[in-house]
């Protein structure tokens, strides 16, 4: 598992916004709430769904803190051993929001 910015993340937002995949695996209600985009694919559905999303470029999943997207990582690594790398999201959507506006 990687690690990545927010800082990183908006610059990849900015500058090649197809060159990966964002995945948020916080609850619907959260991620109605305020998210940074991409797929919501909530942490306790992973297993059922990972097959909705391509891991053939590299894939960032955000939570809220940071330790949601990390076991969901430690899970689809597992699914998908021979895919693409997998980054964390420093922080979050709470460090996101510290640096950033959301996304509209």
């Amino acid at each position: 598992m990687e690690h990545i910015t927010v800082e990183q993340l908006r610059d990849w937002m900015q500058e090649n916004p197809d060159s990966y995949t964002l995945i948020d695996v916080r609850e619907a209600d959260e991620h109605e709430a305020e998210n940074l985009g991409g797929l919501l694919v909530p942490l306790s559905e992973l297993t059922q769904r990972y097959s909705e999303f391509s891991a053939q470029k590299p894939v960032v999943v955000y939570c809220r803190k940071g330790v949601r997207s990390q076991i969901a990582i430690q899970r689809i690594e597992v699914l998908l051993p021979e895919s693409s790398r997998f980054y964390n999201l420093i922080g979050g959507i709470e460090a996101w929001k510290k640096q950033f506006p959301l996304p509209s």
